[in-house]
């Protein structure tokens, strides 16, 4: 379903619009998104982005321009979730704070990653599959694991690719 109240961008596609749940949002100029996502109202996603299925952006996501978003990866945006208020009532959204979290600008996150709450992922950085962010991620950093831990750098992972690939000059 996509609720009136989503702003969607020029050229979005989404092609299987009846296995999306999108309310609330905005999606940027020629993204994609695939099926069985959902998108909750206050997200924001950039322009040119690729939101792969089965994936969950909730309120407080701030998405930059020319993301890559792995199949299955979940974002949270409260840091101390419970179901019951202290005086044993369901939540309201008066019980708890909603903690954002912003990827910058070309970042890709791999499949089955999840988003802890107010970290910051910078701008080019590789988050590999199954990852758990709990901390903010410097710009081009590669991080992977449970938490995630820096690995490397893109730039110099592109660099070495380019010097060891079938037919370069060495």
């Amino acid at each position: 379903m996509i609720a009136s109240d989503v702003v969607l961008g020029e050229d979005v596609a989404i092609r299987q619009p009846q296995l999306v749940n999108l309310y609330g949002c905005t999606i940027g100029d020629a993204s994609r998104i695939g099926a069985f996502v959902e998108i909750q109202r206050g997200a924001v996603i950039g322009r040119a982005c690729k939101i792969s299925s089965h994936s969950f952006i909730c309120d407080g996501v701030i998405i930059e321009d020319g993301v890559f978003v792995g199949h299955g990866v979940m974002f949270t945006n409260d840091l101390f979730p419970r179901a019951l208020a202290a005086d044993g009532q369901l939540q309201t959204e008066a019980d708890w704070v909603l903690v954002p979290t912003r990827v910058e600008a070309g970042a890709s996150i791999g499949s089955n990653a999840t988003i802890v709450a107010g970290v910051t992922i910078g701008r080019g950085a590789l988050i590999g599959a199954g990852a758990v962010v709990t901390h903010d991620v410097p710009p081009y950093a590669i991080v992977a694991g449970v938490p995630a831990r820096i690995l490397g750098d893109v730039r110099v992972k592109a660099d070495e690719a380019r010097e060891t690939a079938p037919g370069s000059i060495r």
